[in-house]
């Protein structure tokens, strides 16, 4: 099944109201051939969020969140619900990041909760799966990915409402990148467990590669068997990097 792809950005804890114009620029960039081809989204960190979806009214570039509490409200200082990041003009929420596994301990349960969330918020949940460096190298990616799909994607997923992400932890960030047979292997391993958990309609369920993701290797990897577009880190921070990667579309 031939799906619409997607680029998603990333800013993770970077940017500032300046570096808004970037989404200008990028909005420049977007034209109509490319329109046709690819859906575009930025995810700046939640204070932006709100300015960011403004400057990319009109532009058909989607904002999301990185993250969301499960709950709709309570005494969680610092946490922001799915709710909040829905009236702010976010459409999506980045749930079970590798950083936020690792760093706030955050288990499959809990990404599974904060997905359900932004659903029930009305938001579209990108759940985040990847194995490390020590896991890959033991043979164990597969049982890794496939257990995170199996625990973290909520049971009332669709196509409309959850996009996978797979990202080798190992690769985000550091330039290294698994080759194609491997991002293709892992990526119908997620798309099988996808149609055996939530049936024959998740076929159509985007299954987004990220790590390292660049402009010199977009190509390659937007190219490989199930892979529905990327999701970037560092190079959605500058509009000529982030449209070369959503150039492999053209």
């Amino acid at each position: 099944m031939a799906l619409r792809p997607l680029v998603a950005g990333n800013w993770k804890m970077n940017g500032s109201r300046k570096a808004l114009a970037e989404i200008g620029a990028m909005a420049e960039g977007y034209d109509a051939a490319l329109r046709a081809r690819v859906d575009l989204m930025i995810c700046p960190p939640t204070p932006l969020i709100h300015q960011a979806a403004l400057q990319a009214l009109g532009t058909r570039i989607a904002i999301g969140a990185q993250d969301c509490h499960s709950e709709t409200s309570g005494a969680f200082t610092g946490d922001v619900a799915a709710e909040m990041l829905a009236e702010a003009g976010a459409s999506a929420v980045i749930v079970g990041h590798s950083e936020r596994r690792q760093y706030h301990a955050e288990t499959d349960a809990q990404v599974a909760a904060k997905a359900f969330a932004a659903i029930r918020a009305g938001l579209t949940a990108i759940v985040c799966v990847g194995e490390t460096r020590a896991e890959r190298e033991a043979g164990k990616a597969l049982t890794v990915v496939g257990r995170q799909v199996q625990r973290s994607v909520p049971e009332n997923a669709t196509p409309e409402t959850v996009i996978v992400a797979y990202e080798p932890v190992w690769a985000i960030g550091t330039g290294l990148t698994p080759t194609a047979a491997d991002v293709a292997e892992v990526h119908a391993l997620i798309r099988k467990k996808l149609v055996r958990q939530h049936g024959k309609d998740a076929a159509g369920i985007r299954i987004l590669y990220g790590g390292s993701v660049k402009p010199s290797n977009a190509r390659e990897l937007m190219a490989v068997a199930n892979v529905d577009g990327a999701l970037v880190g560092g190079a959605s921070l500058k509009a000529a990097d982030f449209l070369g990667i959503a150039a492999a579309y053209r």
